[in-house]
């Protein structure tokens, strides 16, 4: 891959793209590996790299110094050994059963937390001679996925006991990490204690344990056991606000487009779908080829900001599918000129926080739902 300058070469066919900084990305998970307690990092790049390009943004947080990969889906996994990868790599969520091949064949790492799906890769691992290395996921109290408390003795004695399994890995999740004083936390991390104290009694030894998100790995070192495992983070944008202290983290994603129409407006004109904007003077309008299919979210109506001429102007009116509009003043302005919609013109900036405080959401939803119809154009990570 050679990565494009995309401030001077824009896509051709689409005068709305993307940027990512894959030096920012690879110096993340370097700044994240040197804060954290543990020896190993496990870059999350699930959702297509978190909306930032899943082969590209795993290259660059190899050699930012990851040691692991984490996706969430088989066929996620089987795109990373089509694009050259040979890291280690978990699949977070657990498989169909009837995926658990799939999964072996490519080379991946299952979690597992229910008793057919350790039945399957036990009956693999015996089926091919070789005991299939597994990851214990427990759940400590978030409720979403994991082998419950009640059910911790006897999945773990059947790991122990299964000749076709290796416990290779035991690991949880924080509900809320990012609440820094919340004190569900510290039931979370004496919990997982506990269920490490159960698989040392059924005889297990896990290579690998794991608790901490990029909220975890951002400011409760005590909790980093063997391995952190930042998602959010590896990309440059934080948990929550300030969380990340004297960690530099620099976002990797920026978003630009093109005006692709300028036109003069009366006072007491309307505007888009519904004619929901009206002028009250006379401004000019520009048209900005990119819509809620693309993650310009609809909510954004009337709402939202972008930059244009290196300062913020106003979203006009009811974001379309395909376009949306901006009022842009009295400021000169034609067809062609950039406009950023996330990053930054000069001095100015318009963050994914930005978005995620107008829409009501998090940072996490607003790059994740950037639309793959959107290219992606990459700086940095070597010709």
């Amino acid at each position: 891959m050679k990565p494009l300058d995309a401030r001077t070469s824009p896509p051709d066919a689409r005068p709305t793209w993307v940027q990512v900084d894959l030096d920012a990305l690879a110096a993340n998970v370097n700044a994240l590996k040197s804060h954290a307690r543990a020896e190993r990092l496990m870059a999350v790049v699930k959702a297509d790299g978190y909306g930032h390009g899943l082969i590209p943004s795993a290259e660059a947080a190899l050699r930012g110094g990851a040691d692991w990969l984490a996706v969430a889906l088989v066929e996620e996994g089987e795109a990373l050994r089509a694009g050259g990868i040979d890291a280690p790599v978990l699949v977070l969520a657990e498989a169909p059963v009837a995926a658990a091949g799939r999964l072996l064949a490519a080379g991946l790492t299952p979690a597992a937390y229910t008793r057919p799906f350790l039945e399957a890769l036990d009956a693999a691992g015996r089926a091919r001679d070789e005991p299939v290395a597994v990851q214990v996921k427990l759940d400590t109290g978030m409720r979403r996925v994991g082998v419950p408390p009640t059910d911790w003795e006897d999945a773990l004695r059947f790991v122990a006991n299964a000749p076709g399994l290796r416990l290779q890995g035991l690991w949880s999740h924080f509900a809320v990490a990012d609440e820094p004083h919340h004190p569900f936390i510290a039931h979370q991390a004496r919990e997982f204690r506990r269920g490490l104290e159960v698989a040392q009694r059924a005889g297990l030894r896990p290579e690998l344990v794991h608790l901490c998100n990029s909220a975890g790995t951002l400011h409760l070192p005590d909790e980093h056991f063997d391995m952190v495992r930042p998602g959010l983070a590896v990309y440059g944008l934080e948990p929550a606000p300030g969380l990340a202290g004297a960690v530099p983290l620099r976002p990797a994603l920026s978003w630009f487009s093109r005006l692709s129409m300028v036109k003069d407006v009366a006072a007491g004109e309307s505007v888009s779908y519904g004619l929901r904007w009206t002028a009250e003077a006379p401004t000019r309008i520009g048209t900005i080829p990119a819509g809620y299919a693309d993650g310009v979210r609809r909510g954004l109506s009337n709402v939202g900001r972008v930059l244009a001429g290196g300062r913020a102007v106003p979203i006009a009116g009811t974001v379309c599918m395909d376009q949306f509009l901006v009022d842009l003043g009295q400021a000169g302005a034609a067809a062609g000129d950039e406009v950023c919609l996330i990053g930054s013109q000069g001095d100015a900036v318009i963050s994914v926080d930005d978005w995620a405080a107008w829409l009501g959401t998090i940072n996490y939803e607003i790059v994740c739902g950037i639309s793959a119809r959107v290219p992606r154009v990459y700086r940095g990570g070597g010709a």
